[in-house]
């Protein structure tokens, strides 16, 4: 069993990097663990205060759930991912029953920021992007899925996503053992991140 930490920047590509891989590895044997499902549940809090959250701290996530459901993977158990949404602000009563797999891919902006989690991960790859660009996929990205105007997303940005960026995030690249520029448009490194599965998992075979 192989744990990979896929992290970066929001709007950096990790996303794309992640469904690469997935389809050059064979079919059925990753599962993705995204960090997003599990910031904590604000549901208690006016929609007000919710929609003013900062989601860029790594307060926000639940992380003692995260670590605990990751190991209950590499120990070959199932597990109740949680499921959250961005409009509500809220957890669902419903989750999403988990099977462990012989990849198991974490995702998100802050999971590196955690040691307990760090710790868990034979793999750790930072998908680095230019901040224009990073922008301009969270404008786009945050328009779409979260119905947000352009003037909620740009002030978001200069307030929490930018700061939170530089005080928490980037320097997390140190922790990585792959950084991968250009996003999910870098091919070479993407085949280099095949290549090193492919052989953990026939050694772990």
């Amino acid at each position: 069993m192989l744990v990979i930490g896929i992290a970066g920047g929001t709007g950096s590509g990790k996303t794309t990097v992640v469904k690469k891989i997935m389809d050059l590895l064979p079919k059925g044997g990753v599962v993705i663990i995204p960090q997003d499902s599990y910031y904590k549940d604000s549901g208690y809090l006016p929609l007000e205060e919710r929609l003013e959250l900062n989601f860029d701290h790594p307060d926000s996530i639940d992380i003692d759930l995260l670590v605990k459901q990751v190991k209950a993977l590499k120990q070959n158990k199932v597990v109740e991912q949680p499921i959250y949404s961005y409009l509500t602000c809220t957890r669902a009563k419903e989750t999403v029953h988990i099977e462990s797999k012989s990849v198991i891919i974490v995702e998100g902006i802050l999971i590196f920021c955690y040691p307990e989690l760090r710790k868990l991960m034979d793999l750790k790859v930072f998908v680095d992007a230019e901040a224009d660009d990073r922008l301009s996929r969270v404008i786009c990205r945050d328009i779409i899925e979260r119905g947000r105007s352009v003037d909620m997303v740009l002030e978001r940005y200069e307030k929490t996503v930018k700061p939170m960026h530089l005080q928490f995030i980037d320097p997390t690249k140190r922790y990585a053992d792959i950084i991968v520029p250009q996003g999910g448009h870098n091919e070479v490194a993407i085949d280099i991140l095949r290549t090193f599965i492919e052989k953990a998992l026939r050694e772990h075979a």
